[in-house]
């Protein structure tokens, strides 16, 4: 095995913490069971582990408005259940989770930027890439991918993909830099689905692929090919950033793409090679979705062998 940089994996208990409920799909133990399969698998002691710090107010402002960043940020509702939307609660411990997320992101990016990992893979929850400007929504409170690619536009950066191939589109992360031409957002998700995204025609930065339900691999790894790689080639990033949702797997409770393990193995091996190309290996992936435990766990330790050179 040649691993060229390390692989960093960056989480923090508080994450881990954040609670919305019995029976939410989004629960505190999705990281565990990341974990638990990367220990026993052995990948875990190939990484180097990070302990996210929280976000600055400064960070969160580049993305967010003053009313949301203050709404989330004031002590009047800790210790009480707030409702967001039928989907999104901020619990007591909500709080410090979100921050720790998007630090996490943050953690990541400064690391790529002194050359200290290859890959940076920040296992954080809440989720972020359905966080608009102005609204938190879909299981996200603040948006963690769009908060490190700020920072990283904040650092010299000038050219930053953001690859998502969760199984929901990141309108969030869309909404945020739908007019900042220094981020472009490439993107493959089930249509028609939550939240229901109808495109942005005259946003030419916005590679959207919609994919019917029941697509499975060949779709999938055809939308990849033939729209995200020649505009990866055309924008030439110096960073990439990926909402790594691993809810697209056929076992997944909460819709119906039907990829495989081999598909997010295959993703992670085209994001190492592109990443290799044209801005020196340096990947920041943050957690987005992935519901049934086993094929999240999967998931992820399949998307992370290319990076560890298996």
């Amino acid at each position: 095995m040649s691993v060229v940089k390390p692989v960093a994996w960056i989480t923090h208990p508080a994450c881990s913490r954040h609670d919305m409920g019995a029976g939410h799909p989004e629960s505190s133990s999705r990281i565990a069971a990341i974990e638990d399969r990367l220990i026993a698998s052995g990948l875990m002691d190939f990484m180097v582990r990070e302990s996210a710090p929280e976000a600055e107010q400064e960070q969160l402002l580049r993305v967010h408005s003053r009313r949301l960043v203050d709404w989330m940020l004031s002590g009047h509702h800790e210790g009480e259940a707030r409702v967001i939307d039928g989907d999104t609660v901020f619990m007591q411990h909500s709080k410090p989770a979100a921050l720790r997320a998007t630090g996490a992101a943050v953690r990541a990016v400064d690391m790529m930027l002194s050359d200290r990992a290859g890959l940076a893979f920040c296992a954080v929850r809440p989720p972020g890439h359905h966080a608009e400007r102005d609204r938190a929504m879909g299981f996200c409170l603040f948006n963690n991918v769009a908060v490190g690619a700020a920072h990283a536009l904040a650092n010299g950066i000038e050219r930053v993909a953001v690859l998502d191939f969760d199984l929901h589109y990141g309108n969030g992360t869309a909404d945020i830099f739908l007019d900042d031409p220094r981020v472009w957002l490439y993107s493959t998700y089930q249509h028609p689905l939550y939240p229901q995204w109808a495109g942005a025609p005259r946003s030419p930065h916005l590679i959207d692929v919609p994919l019917a339900a029941r697509s499975g691999s060949k779709a999938f790894r055809t939308a990849v090919t033939t729209f995200w790689l020649p505009a990866l080639e055309r924008q030439q990033p110096e960073l990439i950033l990926v909402s790594a949702g691993f809810d697209a797997h056929a076992q997944d409770p909460l819709g119906d793409l039907r990829l495989g393990y081999d598909d997010f193995r295959w993703i992670g091996t085209v994001i190492r090679d592109v990443a290799a190309q044209f801005c020196q290996g340096r990947v920041v992936a943050t957690l987005e979705g992935g519901y049934d435990l086993h094929a999240l766990a999967r998931s992820v330790e399949f998307f992370l062998q290319p990076f560890l050179g298996l």
